[in-house]
């Protein structure tokens, strides 16, 4: 069963017409699409070392909550944060918040800015009912501005920590689409619905969601780059998390995603649908071109006392992602490794003048990391956004 909206050409008298936020104009989310470029955080609600240089940062709610306060204050549009299952050892730090939970949280002390929590949607597996219902209750919370960052699982030890073996990348989200059509009916529905998984290991009888979400059912994100997870994506997702097909070098970022995104947005438009693409730079801004560049070497020269990527390889942490395959291409110019999905560095205009390149090439929002949230944040805000307002990037 593919989901429909009510502009979708193939939709007959029969056809079930399945609306989302971007169908209401009056949405929290059609508010900040509205901008010419969304402004979001990826937060670090997990302990990461990127560098042994000194950070602010903490992986702990009271810290990030404080900094997505700082952010809705200023107009940013959405907040939202990975979330990782791994054995003893796997985390680089003490702790890893989890994401569902903490941006739901979040609802309740923000006002604009729209929350989106990550979830790993076949983990367990979830019932549709209980994501459903804990969905409707941060929507009703929130009132339109909280979503779902859908994440199948890429790494075979998080499967395994759940009692699976990993299963196959595309039938995960073929197992998606149907989870996904069952919490539309569930999120719509004015009667019992009731549906017998095909590809699931569950079933609804007579289920009923009350309250039903504010527009249509909340915000839906996809993180992908595959084939299978762009039509997923351009099938039920609002807004679909890229990654640079180039890697993480801005200038390898810029060759590549144009057409990347245009074979995304082309298979959405096929669909009658319209999906937002957003990327995750990481911001190193100094008021000297010279100044930045040697304060991003040094977060790369300082590397902890553990090669992240060699631990994640000899303890087996294997991924079959699509999405970061242009890492590994010799082809492409590579970053200095500073986490993010593009590394973007230089002063304040030299940021704006990229941030305005990648809006040619098709993104139509940033999700910012900075090495120090706290201190880097500030000088965002304090010297960049001006300017990308100047520039017509922001309103």
């Amino acid at each position: 069963m593919s989901l429909v909206l009510t502009e979708r050409p193939e939709v007959t008298p029969d056809a079930l017409v399945l609306r989302g936020p971007l169908d209401f104009p009056d949405s929290p989310l059609s508010r900040s699409t509205r901008q010419p470029l969304m402004l979001g955080l990826f937060l670090n609600l997990q302990d990461i070392r990127i560098s042994s240089l000194p950070t602010s940062n903490s992986w702990t709610y009271d810290y990030n909550v404080e900094i997505v306060k700082k952010a809705d204050a200023l107009g940013f549009d959405l907040a939202f944060s990975r979330t990782q299952w791994l054995p003893k050892g796997g985390y680089d730090g003490e702790a890893s918040l989890d994401s569902f939970v903490a941006l739901g949280a979040m609802a309740a002390v923000t006002q604009n800015i729209l929350l989106v929590s990550t979830l790993h949607v076949l983990y367990g597996p979830w019932h549709p009912l209980h994501i459903a219902k804990i969905g409707s209750t941060f929507d009703h919370i929130a009132k339109g501005r909280w979503g779902i960052n859908i994440v199948t699982g890429h790494r075979a030890i998080e499967h395994e920590m759940f009692g699976w073996n990993r299963i196959e990348h595309d039938q995960r989200y073929e197992m998606t689409a149907e989870l996904f059509e069952v919490l539309h009916r569930l999120w719509t529905d004015t009667e019992n619905y009731s549906h017998v998984g095909r590809l699931n290991p569950w079933r609804v009888h007579n289920g009923y969601i009350t309250p039903k979400p504010s527009y249509g059912r909340p915000i839906l994100v996809t993180a992908t780059g595959s084939p299978a997870g762009i039509d997923f994506a351009a099938n039920h997702s609002d807004l679909l998390f890229v990654t640079s097909p180039g890697g993480a070098h801005i200038d390898s970022a810029l060759e590549t995603l144009p057409a990347h995104i245009a074979t995304i947005k082309a298979r959405a438009r096929a669909l009658g649908r319209e999906v937002k693409t957003i990327i995750n730079p990481v911001v190193v801004s100094r008021a000297t071109e010279q100044a930045s560049w040697a304060h991003a070497r040094a977060i790369a020269e300082n590397k902890p006392g553990t090669d992240r990527a060699q631990f994640f390889q000899n303890n087996n942490y294997d991924s079959d992602a699509v999405a970061w395959q242009g890492r590994k291409d010799a082809r492409n110019k590579q970053g200095l490794g500073l986490g993010g999905n593009i590394e973007v560095i230089g002063t304040p205009e030299q940021v704006v003048e990229q941030f305005a390149a990648l809006k040619v090439a098709g993104i139509d929002g940033v999700q910012l990391s900075f090495y120090d949230f706290r201190e880097d944040f500030d000088h965002f805000t304090r010297e960049i956004l001006p300017l990308l307002k100047e520039a017509g990037l922001r309103l």
